[in-house]
């Protein structure tokens, strides 16, 4: 029956049996269902004679006060320095024994002790679930972190339009054809006898003609000339943004070199097992 250690234990006096590219999950931040966030991570149970994690000892401290447990690695997912226990409840959570830092553990003991916690009967039957051997195996899958850009638009007042009308005076000239009656005497000479004698009757006798013409009169009617709408129709235009964008790349060094952060190659014949870390950023 394997017994159960304390990572930093094993660190500390079989650095042979995890080598230097250990991960460590000490220290960060612990998330629960609904990524709701629960704490931190304490430190790390692994097996004696592998050195595989098995359990990774959280505080939960964000739904109890000062209460630690041990939570299967299998049920982690790391992204970066966040750690998710994407389906931990707070029920499964008070089902838990606290984890006690004096106590040797095993492998088979705390086995057993997982299935009654996460399938207790006090727990709501949606949150019960059945462990299996795999919940045991520490996450391997490291996540290479992108940003990605967002568009959105944004509606502003880029102008204003405003149609009014007023008075516009100006002077015009009409054509008009006029008709003006003008005297016109004829005279013809006239060798005929009458009775008639001079000074006889009105002497001053006239013939009176009246004369017409036409003269012109301009009035005002007042008609709809022209009809004005205003609409805003959108024209369509295509803008370039330029924004500073980062992604996180995988470097493997499969040859036993020391390759840093950069991805330059470490070359030192004295080189440690402190200068390994401090060359990756650990």
């Amino acid at each position: 029956m394997s017994q159960l250690i304390r990572l930093k234990d094993i660190q500390a006096t079989h650095r042979d049996l995890i080598g230097d590219d250990y991960y460590d999950p000490t220290d960060k931040k612990a998330y629960g269902v609904n990524e709701e966030k629960i704490g931190k991570i304490e430190g790390a149970l692994v097996e004696d004679t592998t050195g595989r994690i098995r359990y990774l000892i959280v505080d939960v401290g964000g739904w109890f006060s000062s209460k630690e447990v041990l939570v299967p690695a299998g049920l982690a997912r790391i992204v970066g320095d966040d750690i998710f226990f994407d389906s931990l409840t707070k029920s499964q959570v008070e089902a838990m024994e606290v984890y006690d830092h004096d106590y040797q553990y095993s492998y088979k003991e705390q086995y057993e002790r997982d299935r009654q916690a996460f399938a207790a009967d006090t727990l709501p039957a949606e949150e019960r679930v059945d462990i299996a051997d795999h919940s045991y195996d520490a996450p391997n899958t490291l996540e290479l972190l992108e940003d990605r850009l967002a568009v959105n638009k944004d509606r502003i007042v880029a102008g204003l339009v405003q149609a009014g009308k007023h008075v516009v005076t100006e002077r015009r000239n009409v054509d008009v054809d006029l008709a003006e009656e003008r005297a016109n005497i004829q005279r013809t000479s006239v060798d005929r006898a009458t009775d008639r004698r001079i000074g006889d009757g009105d002497v001053d006798q006239r013939v009176e003609v009246e004369l017409e013409a036409e003269r012109a009169r301009v009035g005002k009617d007042t008609y709809v000339s022209e009809e004005v709408n205003v609409g805003n129709p959108a024209d369509r235009y295509t803008e370039t943004l330029v924004e500073i964008i980062q992604r996180e790349g995988l470097y493997v060094d499969d040859t036993g070199k020391v390759v840093n952060r950069e991805g330059n190659l470490v070359t030192r014949d004295d080189i440690t097992a402190e200068d390994v870390r401090h060359a990756r950023g650990m």
